[in-house]
């Protein structure tokens, strides 16, 4: 039997800013910086490492571990107590350039179920900023960030399944 091509989406984010990619880097990986954006984690730094973040909700393994230029990721989403994630696993990368003080972060994470896809742009959106306000000493709550991004991807965030 003949193979087929399956089409898979995606979604990307290129956001500049303007610090050296190694406070964003740190950011991303450093246990200490990721409740500042993301919650209480771990990304062991190497490839092959774990991945563990928002209390164990997403885990992984690191497939890419280039400092200060690329790092990624398997992502499975967990609920408590479950061994074997009802999701699909999917690929999260963050690529890193710099020119100077100025630093170029592009996100991109799939695939992304259809029906997923505003839910995970609103997030992305979210976390992205929370980034950008922690790189300024600003640190704004999850909940005070987010009703901006579901209004600009038009998610109803009072209507999501609990």
């Amino acid at each position: 039997m003949k193979g087929e091509i399956v089409p898979e989406s995606a979604v990307r984010f290129v956001r500049q800013f303007d610090v050296p990619a190694e406070k964003i880097w740190a950011f991303l990986t450093d246990s200490a910086l990721l409740p500042e954006w993301y919650g209480d984690g771990k990304i062991e730094p190497r490839e092959g490492g774990r991945v563990s973040l928002m209390g164990g909700h997403i885990r992984g393994v690191v497939t890419s571990w280039r400092p200060e230029k690329f790092l990624g990721y398997t992502w499975s989403v967990f609920q408590p107590g479950e061994e074997v994630s009802a999701w699909p696993i999917s690929y999260l990368e963050f690529a890193l350039e710099e020119s100077g003080e100025h630093s170029r972060l592009t996100l991109t994470h799939r695939p992304i179920p259809q029906a997923m896809q505003k839910l995970t742009m609103t997030g992305w959106h979210t976390m992205l900023d929370m980034i950008a306000h922690a790189l300024k000493g600003e640190f704004p709550l999850r909940t005070e960030v987010m009703p901006r991004s579901a209004e600009l991807y038009g998610v109803e965030l009072n209507a999501l399944k609990r």
